[in-house]
């Protein structure tokens, strides 16, 4: 039955969350699980968070005083504190044995002896949510690492940057904010089937994995379906950033029409005439050339002038933001996407996503609490009762989203991601599309369009479609519309991320959904937003990048900004997969239906949130540090003897050291050269101060030695390091290879592919994520309409005759 929720009451208001965890990815987890209005419980010692005391673009937190980025990840949470000793793991367990949600991660010396099984004993019917750099077990699982190797080891750096530098790292601790989202993610699914059984649930939760789901594109699925890697060497986008009168600008050319419109916006006849030059490799090799030129025509116009030039031509560009101009886009303005928090008084991003039309609303952002302020209170009351002793475990056969049907309108990539976690845990997604306009990310293909079944040899179209159905619909008639609505009249939720006007032309607005189906759930999830300035502007995951601020903080601190390339996707998806989920126990609460607005904007902006913090809270510009890092010293990438793929001497080696204990195994493994020894490096500061003669020391030291054998050394020594890798490498990991992330999956025309499994996995099932291939084009057209809609085999096979649905492209036109 609804029950009534009043005007203070919050989606995820009746879900008590305990968080012992320390660093970003445990904090970021429960910041989301508050923002749709848990009750979080945040457990420290007495020393506090390190995120208290963490430092923001240099700048100490004042004595006594909270840092802002632990003031932005902790607000509106309450502090308890309890110390290692008897006393103090007594009160966790006390505390946790009321508690629906424990996220719990390494780093502390609470945690190493409150482990995830003694929480389980104590909480048998909580979900308890364990993030740890390689996940809970498998070869790795103790294997020393930091945020970054894990970024080294999941293959982006070699995609990224210019060849004659080092491979670079993206900034700002991304994998971070990724494995946090993903934790979060997988804890309201777990929640979700805890609630309908009684019984807990065990969230491993690999950080690792989620570097591989977010920083690249489906490598490994991409070589399983090309018998090739996808790059064999790094490749800048060109156009790229570039420096302009006020600032930087970023293009992001993905189709030959792109090209052409580029070339003719910056007055290059000639290029137009170059045929050669539509290909991304041709231009690669003469960047050079093309650089100097494009740097010539920005360098001469202003940031605004060259934005308008380019919205006129349909070329898609971004600003480049930064901590201090980000807030005043004219999008972000318009939409109040920023907002002041209440203890610090510096500006930080809303939540990635907001309720429309619906009693759902997010909790308000309120203050940090100061270290232990909730200690007495806490333990006095615990904010529920224990729960009852569950009768066993959950049946693993029983899916936790199993009976949710879901409309999947989204196309490319950040869209279908939402699908594709929710297909994974038991949905029936069917994924809408047309033999007129298919999914463009099908154009992407590995197969020339002369060839058969072209259409179905995207690995960028498998990646994220894996265990979906799909049916193809016309939406420019009548007929393929009407089929549309009775879709949505027979589904639990609705997905689209297309630019406002598309779904809104199709008579497929909210007042539309909202009237064919009270109940449904709207996902809306376009680029900046369905209202605003910026309301009809197209973007890629790039010009997120550049506009929230990610490519502000990647690359070298000499040259220009990098485009991370890609993440902004699986984790724009991300977002508005949480969004969803606290759309549904709102749902599960009220019976209401709800507008979901996830534009990728937001979430781009929640992971970049130190960038404006920082300015706004001290006045620092934070910007890009290469492969330096302020949590680490030496951190880089080191030449070593070895070959790339493509035969070149680009082989690196990853070292980070993020502790004094770190910083002695690394003089150990290297035998205390002298260079070592200067009494200054024994703290961070020291280290800091010589970072240019650390890199001088290790790059010596590790350029006649091959990758693997300086790995091994420095491991041994509990030294965070790897060999750099190439994207499709990750897929012969032992360490994936023992987890089963990467999951074979028989498609029926090209045999063998790879999915990737979510990087949260519950324990308790399902085994195996991807259970059936991504889909062919119109491939349960019948099968949908005829057992799903009712309609007969006659008006199925009247409708391919007229051409509403189909199992092939109509037109042959490279969309992509």
């Amino acid at each position: 039955m609804p029950i009534e929720v009043g005007a203070q009451s919050y989606p995820l208001d009746d879900l008590s969350v305990v968080e012992l965890a320390v660093g970003i990815p445990g904090a970021y987890c429960t910041k989301l699980l508050r923002d749709g209005g848990a009750d979080v419980v945040k457990i420290e010692t007495s020393e506090g968070d390190a995120l208290r005391h963490r430092a923001c673009g240099g700048i100490d937190p004042e004595p006594g005083a909270d840092s802002a980025l632990f003031q932005y990840l902790a607000a509106g949470k309450r502090s308890v504190v309890a110390d290692p000793g008897p006393g103090g793991e007594q009160r966790v367990l006390d505390l946790v044995r009321g508690a629906d949600v424990i996220v719990w991660s390494r780093g502390s010396a609470l945690t190493q002896t409150v482990t995830p099984q003694r929480l389980q004993a104590a909480a048998p019917a909580a979900v308890i949510c364990a993030i740890t750099p390689f996940g809970l077990d498998g070869p790795w699982a103790d294997r020393p690492s930091t945020e970054a190797t894990l970024q080294a080891m999941g293959g982006a750096p070699l995609t990224r940057g210019d060849p004659a530098r080092p491979p670079v790292i993206q900034g700002g601790r991304l994998g971070d904010y990724a494995a946090g989202l993903t934790a979060a993610v997988g804890s309201l699914i777990a929640v979700r089937r805890a609630r309908a059984s009684g019984v807990g649930e065990l969230v491993d939760t690999s950080a690792y994995e989620a570097v591989l789901m977010t920083m690249s594109m489906y490598p490994v699925c991409y070589e399983s379906i090309a018998g090739h890697p996808h790059r064999l060497n790094r490749q800048m986008n060109l156009p790229g950033i570039h420096r302009s009168k006020d600032g930087f600008v970023g293009f992001m050319v993905v189709t030959g029409q792109q090209w052409l419109d580029f070339c003719v916006m910056v007055d290059e006849p000639g290029w137009l005439d170059d045929e050669s030059l539509l290909r991304f490799d041709v231009r690669g090799r003469r960047r050079t050339e093309l650089v100097g030129r494009i740097n010539d025509w920005t360098s001469s116009r202003s940031t605004a002038d060259i934005l308008e030039l380019a919205s006129a031509l349909r070329v898609p560009a971004a600003e480049v933001g930064e901590g201090a101009t980000i807030p005043k886009f004219e999008q972000m303005a318009a939409r109040s996407m920023y907002v002041t928090n209440p203890g610090g008084g510096f500006l930080q991003p809303r939540p990635p996503y907001w309720f429309h039309d619906s009693s759902a609303t997010n909790r308000p952002i309120d203050r940090a609490p100061t270290l232990g302020e909730h200690t007495a209170t806490v333990a006095a009351a615990t904010t529920k009762p224990p729960a009852a002793e569950p009768a066993g475990r959950a049946d693993p056969d029983v899916l936790p989203l199993a009976g949710l049907r879901v409309a999947d309108f989204t196309n490319n990539w950040a869209g279908p991601v939402i699908g594709h976690v929710l297909a994974m845990h038991g949905a029936d997604v069917i994924h809408v599309e047309s033999a007129q306009r298919p999914d463009p990310i099908r154009y992407n293909s590995i197969k020339s369009m002369s060839e058969p079944d072209w259409w179905e040899y995207s690995p960028l179209f498998h990646g994220p479609n894996f265990g979906k159905r799909d049916l193809t619909l016309d939406m420019s008639v009548e007929r393929g519309r009407e089929l549309a609505r009775a879709l949505i009249a027979e589904s639990d939720v609705v997905l689209e991320n297309f630019s406002p006007r598309v779904m809104e032309a199709w008579g497929l607005g909210w007042d539309e959904i909202r009237a064919i189906n009270p109940r449904a759930i709207y996902v809306r999830a376009p680029a900046f937003g369905i209202s605003g300035p910026w309301r009809d502007r197209g973007g890629y995951a790039q010009t997120m990048e550049m506009a929230s601020g990610l490519a502000w903080l990647t690359g070298w601190p000499d040259d220009a900004p990098e485009i991370p390339n890609g993440p902004m996707d699986p984790l724009a998806g991300g977002h508005a997969t949480i969004g969803l989920l606290v759309a549904l126990e709102h749902r599960r609460r009220t019976g209401e239906g709800t507008l979901v607005e996830a534009p990728m904007i937001g979430g781009a902006l929640n992971v970049a949130a130190e960038l404006v913090i920082g300015h706004s809270a001290y006045g620092v510009q934070i910007a890009r540090m290469g492969n330096r890092s302020p949590d680490a010293a030496p951190q880089g990438a080191y030449r070593c003897l070895g070959k790339a793929l493509d035969g070149q001497d680009d082989r690196w080696v990853f070292v980070s050291i993020e502790t004094d204990e770190q910083w002695q195994g690394l003089r150990r493994a290297l035998g205390d050269p002298e260079w070592t020894k200067n009494p200054a490096y024994d703290s961070a500061a020291g280290r800091h101060l010589g970072h240019d003669a650390l890199d001088r020391g290790l790059a010596d030291w590790c350029a006649p030695r091959e990758g693997g054998d300086i790995v091994a050394q420095l491991l041994a020594e509990g030294v965070p390091a790897t060999v750099v890798l190439h994207q499709n490498e990750p897929g012969a990991s032992e360490q994936e290879a023992s987890r089963g992330f990467f999951e074979r999956v028989e498609h029926p025309i090209i045999g063998t592919t790879i999915g990737y499994a979510y990087p949260a996995r519950l324990t308790s099932g399902p085994a195996v994520r991807n259970r059936s291939h991504a889909p062919l084009l119109g491939e349960h057209n019948a099968e949908i309409l005829q057992g799903l809609l009712g309609l007969s085999a006659e008006d199925v096979a009247q409708l391919e005759q007229d051409h509403v649905i189909g199992r092939a492209p109509a037109v042959a036109v490279n969309a992509w």
